[in-house]
């Protein structure tokens, strides 16, 4: 049996697949420009965070010349760049609705070093940009890289507005057509999806869309890009969703839970046929 294993890696023939762009420089690339909008220490020394942002934008340049032709390149990373200033203020408005909304929060440097979910949401803002200057690939690189690295896959076309909350964050899904509005607070185990999947509709809004002030609880599926969740709405756990809810609205599992002593408990009996 073991020789039969040793001819099968002898004879192994691997697929080669080309990748034109460096993976692991990009994934570094994302640490880097995470670091260095937050940069962790007392004196912020400008001239290293410049160096480190002007390598940053080199790999990017490099790697997005190798998809798109030079001048497409150009304008991407200059794009890029011209917006990170006002995606980190985005972001550290995100951090201070963290510190507002949860009480575990000591401080805005906590939720900016461990949280998840505030991990995920400013991979997602720089990935969307990338993606809205018509960046292929390197977006969904960055998407996925978050995803593997703390649970959440949020799909870099997806929109979402100020202030999005995303606690625990484990397991939340956000698809590529979702519309997220401002305020929103989302729990762990969330699905944003579609219906069904059919390669046809990759042109088609398959995701929902959830307006300003909502609430979505733990578990809980909403799917259909028709389906809109009106603002000022609260979702329970565990909540299945394929159709529109009007604003304010409260949706949520009717369920029968018993409590009971097992105390002096006697077992039924178990009958087996």
């Amino acid at each position: 049996m073991l020789h039969s294993a040793f001819e099968s890696i002898d004879t192994f023939q691997p697929v080669p697949i080309h990748i034109p762009i460096d993976k692991h420089k990009l994934e570094d690339t994302v640490e880097v420009l995470f670091a260095q909008m937050f940069p962790v220490c007392e004196n912020v020394d400008l001239e290293n965070i410049r160096k480190s942002l002007k390598q940053c934008a080199a790999v990017l340049h490099e790697n997005i010349a190798k998809l798109v032709d030079k001048e497409l390149a150009d304008k991407a990373v200059a794009g890029f760049f011209e917006r990170f200033h006002t995606v980190k203020q985005q972001l550290f408005d995100d951090a201070h609705c963290y510190l507002k909304n949860d009480p575990a929060a000591k401080s805005l440097d906590e939720v900016i070093i461990t949280y998840p979910g505030f991990f995920a949401l400013s991979v997602h803002r720089m990935a969307h940009e990338l993606h809205r200057l018509g960046v292929p690939l390197i977006p969904r690189l960055f998407s996925e890289y978050a995803h593997a690295k703390v649970g959440i896959d949020i799909h870099p076309a997806a929109k979402i507005g100020k202030n999005l909350f995303m606690d625990h964050g484990t397991g939340i899904v956000i698809g590529e057509t979702s519309r997220i509005g401002d305020n929103v607070k989302i729990y762990q185990g969330v699905t944003l999806g579609a219906l069904y999947v059919e390669k046809k509709l990759s042109d088609v809004k398959r995701h929902p869309t959830v307006e300003d002030n909502v609430v979505i609880y733990s578990n809980a599926t909403i799917l259909g890009g028709e389906t809109v969740i009106g603002h000022d709405s609260t979702i329970g756990g565990g909540a299945w969703l394929t159709r529109s809810v009007i604003p304010y609205s409260l949706v949520y599992n009717s369920m029968d839970v018993k409590v009971r002593t097992v105390k002096d408990f006697v077992e039924p009996n178990d009958f087996v046929i």
